[in-house]
């Protein structure tokens, strides 16, 4: 309910000061007892909360989860393990659970669609559970997403093959464990945004990913941008947001 509707209602009586009071406090958010859920964040942002599922209960999702299907915001859970997704009770039927990326996802209606692609790429097939989040994340808000996989710098050829179809995307995500390298190629033959995400993938040294995102930190490249280490959801966010843009 709007704001201007519940002071409307005050004014001609049909509500209490109290039930005003506790509408107007609603309106912003909810308080679950173990969660306070951010209600204005899709008008402030023009996105809904999303549910960070690590940590917390199957009772606590699926609470938070009928909450906001409740208020009609779609629902996009993110790192919420095949465990947890198992223990849910009560989901309603079209909602999805994308195991690889550990994403659950359901709309209360559609989103607007965009007509210009968001190119998800990988260094290497260990690296696609991180960029499957980021290309579902991209595709619940509805921008068509191109995958182009296992495209590393070991193998450079395979990527300057897909050249052409990389230069078609409005904006690039490119993922990369190891030393991190793809994202500084990449950057150097498009004109494009390119969000970068390091992966956790690699030996000793790679440090769970600290080494490939050190490594993005200081392209040579211009033009990128880096999320977290492992942040699938983050850069198909940003990649939503950037896609958008007229």
């Amino acid at each position: 309910m709007s704001i201007d509707r519940i002071l409307n209602q005050l004014q001609s009586g049909d509500l209490s000061i109290a039930e005003a009071e506790a509408q107007i406090r609603e309106h912003y958010f909810s308080d679950l007892g173990h969660t306070v859920v951010d209600n204005h964040r899709e008008q402030r942002t023009g996105s809904a909360e999303v549910i960070y599922a690590a940590g917390k209960t199957p009772e606590q999702i699926a609470e938070i989860f009928a909450h906001m299907r409740a208020r009609g915001s779609s629902v996009l859970a993110t790192r919420l393990s095949a465990d947890a997704y198992a223990a849910l009770t009560n989901l309603p039927a079209d909602a999805q659970y994308h195991s690889h990326a550990q994403l659950l996802t359901w709309h209360a209606t559609a989103p607007k669609p965009q007509t210009s692609t968001i190119a998800v790429v990988t260094a290497g097939t260990s690296d696609m559970a991180v960029a499957e989040e980021a290309a579902l994340t991209a595709e619940f808000y509805g921008n068509p997403v191109m995958r182009i996989n296992d495209v590393g710098v070991a193998g450079l050829h395979r990527l300057l093959a897909r050249i052409d179809e990389l230069r078609t995307a409005k904006v690039l995500i490119v993922v990369a464990g190891m030393e991190g390298a793809l994202p500084s190629v990449v950057g150097g033959l498009v004109d494009k945004p390119v969000i970068a995400v390091p992966t956790s993938v690699g030996y000793g040294a790679a440090f769970d990913g600290v080494a490939a995102l050190l490594g993005m930190l200081t392209s040579c490249a211009s033009g990128i941008s880096v999320v977290n280490i492992d942040n699938g959801f983050g850069a198909g966010f940003l990649a939503n947001r950037i896609n958008r843009l007229e």
